[in-house]
């Protein structure tokens, strides 16, 4: 068993996926990808992770409904959820902070917004620094 922290993101577009995953990645994370809420239900109760960055627009389940899957599973209450939007809607913010969620990230994003976020919800950031093997 590994102590490496595990992480899931949840987005419909590969490109959000493949970037937040890399930032996240240097952070010390293993890192897998979803982008159906059911795809991330089903690998959640494979192994939980210790946080989910859950997109707001997945096409089969709202974020919510997520949320709550996520939080009635077997220590469901112990993973930080981010939620992450593009919308500036301060309703949506709300609802995923009322249904669960621990923090929320505005696209487009970064990796300095990131580690604030992953920061202000207790978790842990270690800078992997990446070299070039020559």
């Amino acid at each position: 068993m590994t102590d490496t922290p595990h992480c899931l993101v949840i987005d419909e577009s590969l490109m959000v996926r493949r970037v937040a995953a890399r930032i996240i990645r240097d952070f010390g994370y293993d890192v897998l990808d979803a982008k159906t809420g059911q795809d991330a239900l089903d690998m959640a109760r494979m192994r939980l992770p210790d946080v989910i960055l859950l997109d707001w627009q997945i096409g089969d389940m709202s974020a919510t409904d997520v949320i709550d899957d996520i939080r009635s599973l077997p220590d469901g209450e112990k993973t930080r959820i981010i939620f992450c939007t593009a919308q500036r809607s301060l309703e949506r913010i709300r609802a995923a902070l009322s249904a669960g969620a621990d923090e929320y990230i505005m696209k487009p994003f970064d990796s300095d917004i990131i580690e604030s976020k992953f920061r202000l919800a207790g978790l842990p950031v270690i800078r992997v620094i990446q070299t070039d093997a020559a």
